[in-house]
């Protein structure tokens, strides 16, 4: 990929950073129009990207599942489930 050292690392995006790029990315795989060697800089690129995408969503996985685990062993057995007509 042209201008490759400009890059910032995927290590230090969010999440909407390296999807966005990814995306970007993948159109322009799509159109199969890029030289061999550029198709390859886009393809290592994405990988980098999908990679910090799915480290970024794995944590995230892990925190809701600790948050629910949480809640769900605070939860006092002695008091009635929530109504809905209560409100």
């Amino acid at each position: 990929m042209e201008n490759e050292q400009k890059l910032p690392d995927p290590e230090q995006m969010s999440y909407e950073q390296a999807r966005d790029e990814l995306v970007a990315i993948v159109k322009k795989l799509e159109t199969g129009s890029a030289p061999l060697e550029e198709t390859l800089s886009m393809w290592e690129r994405g990988e980098a990207l999908a990679g910090r995408c799915h480290a970024i969503l794995s944590k995230a996985e892990a925190r809701m599942t600790r948050t629910t685990s949480t809640v769900a062993s605070s939860t006092v057995d002695d008091e009635p489930p929530f109504e809905p007509d209560e409100l």
